[in-house]
């Protein structure tokens, strides 16, 4: 699952929607939201986040929030380490390896890692 697939049907849920019915008000097939719940497909326009935002009257931050999870919810993530350091291009092929080890807690912990980094070219 994404992380906007996990905050779409925490929506849902929360507002008693069910799929199809958001499919119905969105004009998208209740199969293509599945899947983007899922993670089975790629991040989502942000015509359709728009959508969803008006939707559920989503605004401000909570809108923002929605769209910055969209554009962090690529399922399908393609590292380039050409030029970089031998112990970054390991590092990049270990966790490629072992993504699916990896728990919540400990990709929280990485995620702090990779926010004390200096901002940078990202």
């Amino acid at each position: 699952m994404t992380p906007f697939g996990a905050r779409l049907r925490e929506l849902r849920a929360q507002r008693g929607v069910t799929l199809k019915d958001l499919a119905a008000a969105l004009q998208v097939s209740a199969a293509y939201l599945s899947a983007l719940e899922h993670g089975r497909r790629g991040r989502p326009s942000p015509g359709l986040v728009h959508q969803v935002n008006e939707f559920f009257g989503l605004i401000w931050d909570d809108a923002e929030e929605l769209a910055r999870l969209a554009r962090q919810s690529h399922p399908r993530v393609v590292l380039d380490t050409a030029g970089l350091a031998p112990e970054v291009t390991d590092f990049a092929n270990r966790l490629a390896r072992d993504i699916r080890l990896v728990t919540p807690e400990a990709a929280a912990r990485m995620a702090q890692v990779l926010d004390s980094l200096p901002k940078g070219r990202r």
